[in-house]
């Protein structure tokens, strides 16, 4: 893999990822832009200890552009965020970030009810591919193995970035989610804290060591390979199935075989692994309805610092769809008390996407 930096005309900084060979130089961008500043900050809730980012800048971000002023195509018929007029995955900072390294300096406040400093961070674009009309699921095996390299290679930057404590790539895709671009793409958020649903699996995981003296990630894989009844597809590196209590209507979650605190910890036969079991997973989701289905792809990786022995990269993949033109709105249980209350029988999800898979 080659890597290419580069800067915007605001400032923020550019990389593309190609294969070997490619000899790319970094493009100019040609636009007019103001220095990129924001104004987000960080707000403790004192009820739950979490910190909530304020980003009101963000209301002025670009909202499903027509396809030829795509901001995330190549500059070809128009300037976009991608100054050359192709690419194979290119990584760059958000125009419209919920945390910045830039954020402008707030009151920092460590007591009291009221506490606040500032949105230090770093949320960053990641395009797939330059073709605006494809997806994931799309991608040849080597351009997504491309990406997975560039995944870990992010992650092993922004880990290196000062105030960092957790990075987190995930995609969105499909309006029911709520994406504001259609070009296939994902992002990373590098946090300055460890956000609460990581923390909560690796609290489990840690309480599970300190009295069983196991794994609870190795726990979970061995049981659901010895059971068989929810796993969706395997190989030797990997092993997808539905969790034991899902949440979401249709909901899969990817475990290398081998315990790897993250990204960039995955040698060559795992992510070679990764790439056929979730593009077959991708599709059969795909194949669940007359429409493609919408999905959210959350990495959950170690955190910079802590947990490191205890934790096990996985991915968890799901869905909001619940059937055909219908979707799981999170109602008074889930959005008032966490919850959650799914509709479906995990055991019928994964006989139903095997189903899918032998048909395609």
């Amino acid at each position: 893999m080659e890597r290419t930096t580069g800067r915007l005309a605001d400032g923020r900084e550019i990389i593309w990822y190609d294969a070997d060979g490619t000899g790319r130089t970094a493009s100019p961008d040609k636009r007019d832009l103001p220095h990129a500043v924001t104004n987000s900050q960080l707000r403790r809730d004192p009820l739950t200890g979490e910190w909530i980012a304020i980003a009101s800048h963000r209301q002025s971000r670009t909202y499903m552009p027509p396809a030829n002023e795509c901001p995330l195509c190549p500059s070809r018929d128009h300037l976009s965020e991608v100054p050359s007029t192709e690419y194979q995955v290119v990584a760059f900072e958000n125009r419209f970030p919920s945390y910045s390294l830039k954020a402008e300096a707030t009151e920092t406040i460590e007591t009291g009810l009221e506490q606040t400093r500032p949105g230090h961070g770093r949320c960053e674009v990641v395009c797939f591919t330059s073709d605006h009309n494809s997806m994931f699921a799309a991608l040849s095996p080597q351009q997504a193995r491309l990406v997975v390299d560039t995944w870990a290679d992010r992650t092993t930057a922004l880990s290196a970035m000062p105030g960092i404590e957790h990075v987190f790539p995930f995609e969105n895709r499909g309006k029911e989610i709520g994406v504001t671009l259609q070009h296939p793409h994902g992002q990373i958020y590098a946090y300055p804290f460890v956000p609460p649903r990581a923390l909560q699996e690796l609290t489990q995981a840690e309480a599970y060591r300190a009295q069983t003296g196991r794994s609870l990630f190795g726990d979970i894989i061995e049981r659901e390979i010895a059971d068989g009844a929810r796993v969706v597809a395997s190989n030797d590196e990997w092993v997808a199935f539905v969790p034991y209590a899902a949440r979401w209507p249709i909901e899969v979650h990817f475990y290398p075989r081998r315990q790897a605190p993250d990204l960039p910890a995955l040698d060559d036969a795992a992510r070679d692994g990764f790439v056929p079991i979730y593009l077959d997973v991708l599709r059969r989701f795909d194949r669940l309805y007359s429409e493609p289905t919408p999905y959210i792809a959350a990495w959950q990786q170690a955190p910079v610092r802590a947990h490191r022995d205890d934790a096990w990269l996985h991915l968890e993949l799901y869905s909001v769809r619940r059937a055909e033109g219908k979707v799981k709105f999170l109602a008074g249980s889930e959005s008032g008390q966490g919850a959650f209350v799914n509709d479906g029988l995990p055991e019928a999800l994964a006989d139903r996407l095997r189903e899918v898979g032998r048909e395609g």
